[in-house]
């Protein structure tokens, strides 16, 4: 294959995926707790290649987004008294516990309820997200319901040495992985009848929107191009 019909579909193709990440962004603008995303790219292989006077020009394939990073900026602390909701003031995450296999998630978004477990015939309420997982106090354990439905329950605020590379499990919830080292104590302070809304910057994914537009164009005019001197190549040849 010609390599600029190469590299131009490449471009293409990761362009699209560029913009996904920016649509992502764009369509949890609202969302309490959501950390934007941003599409990382890399070079493909590449050779020199000796052009005039003998300089050695680059000849690359392109390139691709190798990852998405993901901005853990603190995002507008709004006021919401009625119910259950915390936001974190300062860093850190709360923890959350699957109640069917136990792993612990770790989440700033912090609209919690009261769910409801069977345990024998008695009913115990804990203070879960909207996934039904078990939000943790600073000792990791449940939360559990006391007097006071409407009391400050003070879920525990948790961190990492690094966060970078966390894994992404969706529903605005993380898990650690090996270089982010054991969860430590966070220095942030939970408040209730707060929640934290989304880091997304409008502007900024907008304009993210445009560059991805435009290089997107740029492809399919390599392409064209190349197209176009292909035919005049072969109309020569015959």
């Amino acid at each position: 294959m010609n390599q600029s019909f190469y590299a131009a579909a490449v471009a293409a193709s990761q362009q699209q995926q560029r913009l996904n990440v920016t649509a992502n962004n764009l369509a949890n603008v609202n969302t309490a707790g959501f950390k934007a995303e941003q599409a990382n790219f890399s070079d493909l292989l590449y050779r020199n290649w000796t052009g005039p006077d003998n300089a050695q020009l680059p000849r690359g394939s392109g390139s691709r987004m190798i990852q998405t990073t993901t901005d853990f900026a603190t995002g507008a602390l709004l006021a919401r008294e009625d119910g259950q909701n915390y936001a974190i003031d300062g860093d850190g995450f709360f923890a959350l516990r699957n109640p069917e296999t136990g792993e612990t998630s770790y989440t700033r978004a912090g609209a919690f309820h009261w769910g409801s477990v069977m345990q024998g015939e008695q009913t115990t309420y804990y203070l879960c997200n909207a996934e039904g997982y078990y939000v943790l106090d600073q000792n990791q354990q449940p939360i559990a319901l006391g007097q006071d439905p409407e009391g400050d329950y003070q879920p525990g605020v948790f961190d990492f040495a690094n966060t970078d590379g966390m894994l992404h499990l969706g529903n605005n919830r993380f898990a650690p992985v090996a270089k982010n080292g054991p969860v430590l104590q966070g220095e942030g302070n939970a408040i209730h009848g707060m929640l934290e809304m989304s880091n997304t910057d409008i502007g900024t994914e907008f304009a993210k929107v445009i560059e991805a537009q435009r290089s997107f164009s740029y492809a399919l005019k390599m392409v064209q191009t190349q197209d176009e001197i292909e035919s005049t190549i072969n109309s020569l040849r015959n």
